[in-house]
């Protein structure tokens, strides 16, 4: 063995410890930087099996219940429902007026809007009309629902389909829906 190949046979394995040493240092401090960048991003509370009840002066207003509630802070808090929600809204004598249920809910506390996806029901009891879509956002400042995807409301004699979604108020009585079809129930008094 010549001198050249004792001295690199000598250096080989440290060189290697050496880069080993390097890249697993890097590979640390990369575990690091994620760490703290997924902090910022790590629910603050978690709740298991809630129920919300809102009232106002004295009457109650509404219950939202739901398995699982994650509270995030922030800039633009938010509070998100991943396993689904379901919200009861009472009339002023405390009777069910409408109920809302959705495989996923979003509330942004600061903005007051709540955005409900995946497989949302809203049917109003006092009207007997059902609303279907997989996207619906409540501003409660504006006191509006919206959508902007396809949305299936069905009543006792007709079912409208709006093709680009709907505006309703918060209590579901009025709703106009976008680039409207149907099919609807004609009733024939002369026979």
């Amino acid at each position: 063995m010549n001198k050249n190949n004792r001295i690199f046979a000598f250096l080989f394995p440290g060189i290697i410890m050496g880069l080993l040493f390097l890249f697993s240092a890097c590979e640390n401090d990369v575990k690091t930087v994620n760490m703290l960048t997924i902090s910022d991003t790590l629910a603050v509370e978690t709740i298991t099996d809630i129920e919300v009840v809102q009232s106002e002066g004295g009457v109650l207003s509404f219950i939202l219940t739901g398995p699982l509630l994650e509270r995030y802070d922030g800039d633009d808090p938010y509070i998100v429902f991943p396993d689904g929600l379901k919200i009861i809204f009472y009339d002023s004598l405390e009777n069910i007026r409408s109920e809302l249920s959705a495989n996923y809910g979003i509330s942004y506390e600061k903005k007051k809007m709540m955005e409900a996806k995946n497989n949302v029901v809203v049917i109003n009891f006092q009207k007997n009309e059902r609303l279907n879509t997989e996207r619906l956002i409540w501003d409660r400042k504006k006191k509006l629902i919206i959508s902007d995807v396809f949305v299936k409301i069905t009543t006792e004699n007709k079912t409208i389909y709006g093709e680009n979604g709907m505006e309703a108020d918060e209590r579901f009585e009025s709703w106009k829906l976008k680039k409207v079809r149907g099919d609807i129930l004609v009733k024939d008094d002369n026979y």
